[in-house]
């Protein structure tokens, strides 16, 4: 077998140097300055050969010999020129290339629809479509971005750690749970346009990837686009303002490149009531062309943000508040003061080598070192009641269950008329604690993970020929992560008792029993403290291969990965097994995928990739509760994953488009929640924690993106996604918690093991089926409008999984409740699926050229019909068995009825550009 691949590649080499070579030569200049322009891609299309210009402008390229050929010229920031090339056994020189600025690119598209608050909210799913805004031409991609984004759309059902994000080659996927935190590079739009996008399966050249695909944004000073720009935006979507500043001062003649982009976005309030928004964001990128052959580039972000969060609510919530209605703020000292803020302070400090070793092969070598914090402010309410606005015995419905009709009327009146947190009320009552020698009843703290991650990774990238190239990458990763729970604020008190008031005894209710009945004042941890170590290591290799008719590439991926936690508290309710290291998780994986692209015509493509890929449960995942003990999800595995697509696309002066066909099969997939329950083992409650694991799922579905240049000026838009996502198995479920119950769980805080009735639920990816149709409209004086209507459907609540388990029908003597009804309990596990809605989205702008200063406007409106619908939501575990759940549901109101996110309403962004 390794003789005939040997022979194969023989042969090829063999054939190639058969043809004489050409040599292509020319220097690109800026029309409007008219100086020569560094760093411009030129490659031949259909081949793998390509080449950069030097800072002279001037470049050359070795081609086939003899045909007809396209030579592509592209600059970020510029038109993009194709030169038609007829080639025989000379040189050609192209002389002097004028490349034209592109007009449209001062519209600054990436960021009209998804504002920052989407792309960070813990509930949204957002943020696996972000990538999409700038790197990708595909039209369904870019409609899924612009559109879809606000009804929390999920490409092919999948979540967004299926995506790779990376910077410079380095990959920004937290370990922790495999998603990217995209406020670490907020509001520096100016300087990430560079990006180079792997759609799902297709090969990239700097890793393996994710089946959702890559993203990765290079921040190489050098190919910014030179000048200054300056911008201001407006909007009410989740900050009010933001002003942005980037000036690039290109490469100078002694080999110094610089970028710098500085950002401020903030607002007192976005659209849900009480979210406020402060955020800086400062960027640097310096590199030193060393000489032809060596490049060295230092980049710095910081991007500190600060975000009010907003709650999700029930529809009694809803219906009396209206769908702006946040639960985390109340009004102290005249004015709105979030309970809930997420706060991100990771700076990002990287440094890349570019070494060109010959005309045909480069590596590129990068480290990165990424530190701070990520915080998220609560209340904590061990000696006073729960402070929750919409705490359920507050609400109307905890009163009509009894037929208090005088005491719903008089909460429903309250809550209308009021309805939020009263940081008076808790101030009081931390000062009348202070004033009889109490302790805190009430405390603000903030539960923080401070990391600090070192990456150090090689890429090397070699063309073997016109036809052949390899990739191939090494890569280390070290995390150091200190989790605990902070102090932020005694609210008028002395101190706080660290210590758990739910424990079934004095010894078990400290958090630390080598601290016992600790107080705590202002910046110190408590509740929980530990460590979380992870070292990884991974290789990649990869082969393409670029003919007339077809192309085709080849790739495999090997990592091995390490995490362990460290407890530094002695859990009072975990002795044994809560200070000092865990076992070791150890992981091994692989992948392989192929795909092929078959060229019918040079309009006509088919394309087909195929992956099976194994990847380690994320840490989030690995440990059943992390801050109280040291145990490891039982049965622990690595996903297994396959993916197959297939597409035809088409290209023509006229219209592009691209319909797909996909299907993903992921199991032994692992899930952890966490919540109160009503039920458990009978009538017992609890703080539990769920771990549902060897869970199996399947995606499958069609995307569909059309473009039709009908005029000159008139473009019409399409894109579908019809989708089926569903649990495709019955998984295992076993609960755990920190109080025994009367025996429901054991002294290791664990339950009996269930079978969840998962199979054929469908799983909470949004919208299953998304439509959107419109238009553009685009004058040759540079002024512009467009309008899409855009339609939803099969939208799904996540379902709870306990209750799909035999404790749903079980009693406490573990046989089925006498009054259990199974048609009854049929209606009430039917998964919730909301209604489908439309939304109709605006956009237009205008641009001037005024003696080479750019300057331009646009505006978008979304949802100009201000429809109200569910974007998202989740069944409550509360009544976790028959009895529980039917009382619940026979209320007109339930009061552990499903929680939602509502999308917004009418909502504007206002952009104004001006550049040279």
């Amino acid at each position: 077998m390794n003789k005939t691949i040997v022979l194969i590649v023989l042969f090829l080499l063999c054939h190639t140097s058969m043809y004489s070579q050409n040599v292509i030569r020319g220097i690109i200049i800026d029309n409007n300055s008219e100086k020569p322009l560094s760093e411009v891609l030129i490659s031949i299309k259909n081949t793998i050969f390509t080449t950069k210009t030097d800072l002279n402008g001037a470049f050359h390229i070795k081609a086939l010999s003899k045909g007809n050929y396209i030579l592509e010229i592209k600059l970020n920031g510029f038109e993009t020129q194709n030169l038609p090339l007829e080639l025989s056994n000379n040189t050609i020189d192209l002389g002097v290339i004028l490349l034209f600025r592109d007009f449209t690119d001062q519209l600054d598209l990436s960021i009209i629809t998804i504002s920052d608050d989407e792309l960070n909210n813990d509930a949204s799913a957002a943020d696996n479509i972000s990538g999409l805004l700038q790197a990708s031409k595909d039209i369904f991609l870019r409609t899924a971005a612009f559109e879809f984004s606000s009804s929390f759309f999920k490409v092919k059902g999948l979540d967004s750690g299926n995506g790779k994000v990376l910077i410079n080659g380095i990959q920004m996927n937290k370990v922790y749970d495999g998603r990217a935190q995209w406020s670490n590079w907020g509001g520096l739009n100016d300087v990430l346009r560079n990006q180079e996008f792997s759609n799902g399966l297709a090969a990239s050249n700097v890793t393996f990837g994710g089946i959702l695909g890559t993203t990765n944004m290079n921040t190489r000073a050098s190919l910014q686009r030179p000048g200054t720009r300056f911008s201001y935006s407006s909007s009410n979507r989740s900050y009010v303002h933001r002003a942005m500043a980037t000036h690039t001062t290109g490469i100078s003649k002694n080999g110094w490149a610089m970028t710098f982009s500085a950002s401020r976005r903030a607002g007192t309030e976005g659209f849900n009531d009480g979210t406020s928004y402060n955020a800086y964001s400062v960027f640097t990128s310096i590199e030193k062309k060393i000489n032809d052959h060596h490049s060295i580039n230092f980049t710095g972000i910081f991007t500190p943000n600060r975000r009010g969060k907003s709650s999700p609510n029930t529809q009694e919530v809803f219906d009396l508040k209206g769908i702006e209605f946040n639960e985390y703020w109340g009004n102290l000292n005249g004015r709105k003061l979030n309970s809930r803020i997420k706060e991100v302070v990771e700076p990002i400090l990287m440094l890349n080598h570019y070494w060109d070793i010959s005309e045909n092969a480069t590596l590129q070598t990068n480290a990165s070192y990424q530190f701070g914090k990520i915080g998220n402010s609560r209340l904590d309410f061990n000696g006073g009641a729960n402070p929750s606005p919409t705490y359920y015995q507050t609400l109307p419905s905890y009163f009509l269950r009894t037929n208090d009709l005088s005491g719903a009327y008089i909460s429903q009146e309250n809550f209308v008329n009021n309805g939020q947190l009263d940081w008076y009320r808790i101030f009081d009552a931390n000062t009348t604690n202070t004033n009889a020698g109490l302790n805190n009843a009430y405390v603000l703290y903030e539960d923080r993970n401070d990391d600090k991650q070192i990456t150090v990774n090689t890429i090397y990238n070699l063309e073997i020929n016109n036809h052949i190239s390899i990739n191939g990458k090494l890569e280390y990763k070290r995390l150091r992560s200190q989790n605990f729970a902070e102090v932020l604020d005694l609210l008028g008190g002395s101190g706080y008792l660290d210590i758990n008031n739910f424990a079934d005894s004095e010894a078990q209710m400290q958090n630390d029993i080598l601290n016992p009945n600790r107080v705590v004042g202002v910046g110190d941890a408590f509740r929980y403290n530990f460590n979380l170590k992870s070292d990884f290591i991974n290789a990649f290799a990869q082969g393409q291969f670029k003919y007339n008719k077809v192309d085709f590439f080849a790739a495999v991926m090997v990592s091995q990965i390490t995490n362990q936690r460290e407890g530094l508290y002695k859990n009072g309710r975990f002795e044994n097994n809560s200070l000092g290291a865990s076992e070791k998780i150890n992981f091994t994986n692989y992948g392989v995928k192929t795909g092929t692209t078959y060229k019918i015509s040079g309009r006509n493509l088919i394309n087909a990739n195929v992956a099976y890929l194994t990847q380690a449960p994320t840490i989030r995942n690995s440990f059943s509760n992390s801050r109280e003990n040291n145990n490891i999800v039982e049965d622990l595995k690595s996903e297994k994953v396959f993916s197959a697509d297939a597409s035809y696309i088409r290209r023509s002066s006229i219209i592009t488009s691209r319909v797909s066909a996909y299907y993903t099969s992921i199991k032994d997939a692992t899930e952890i929640s966490f919540y109160f329950a009503d039920g458990v083992g009978g009538d017992n409650t609890a703080f539990v924690q769920e771990i549902v694991s060897g869970i199996k799922k399947k995606q499958l579905g069609l995307e569909l993106g059309l473009e039709a240049q009908v005029t000159a000026t008139i473009k019409l838009k399409g894109a579908a996604a019809i989708g089926s996502f569903v649990y495709a198995n019955n998984p295992n479920l076993y609960l755990t918690s920190d109080v025994t119950n009367e025996g429901i769980f054991d002294e290791k805080g664990r339950s009996g093991n269930y079978i969840s009735n998962l199979k054929n639920y469908k799983i909470a990816a949004g919208p299953h089926q998304a439509y959107s149709a419109g238009f553009e409209y685009r004058d040759p004086n540079y002024w512009w409008i467009g309008a899409t209507v855009n339609f939803f459907n099969n939208t799904y609540v996540d379902i709870a999984p306990l209750t799909r388990s035999r404790n749903f029908y079980s009693d406490a003597d573990g046989l089925t409740f006498p009054d259990y009804d199974l048609e009854s309990a049929n209606q009430l596990l039917q998964q919730e699926k909301f209604d489908a809605y439309k939304v109709v989205n605006l956009v237009g702008g205008k641009s001037w050229k005024i003696d080479g200063y750019y300057i331009s406007a646009f505006a978008t409106v979304n949802n100009l019909l201000n429809t109200a619908y569910k974007s998202g939501g989740f069944e409550q575990g509360r009544n976790a068995n028959y009895n529980e759940l039917s009382a619940d549901k026979a209320l007109d109101k339930p009061v552990f009825g499903n929680k939602y996110w509502y999308g917004r309403g009418t909502t504007y962004f206002l952009n104004l550009n001006f550049s040279f």
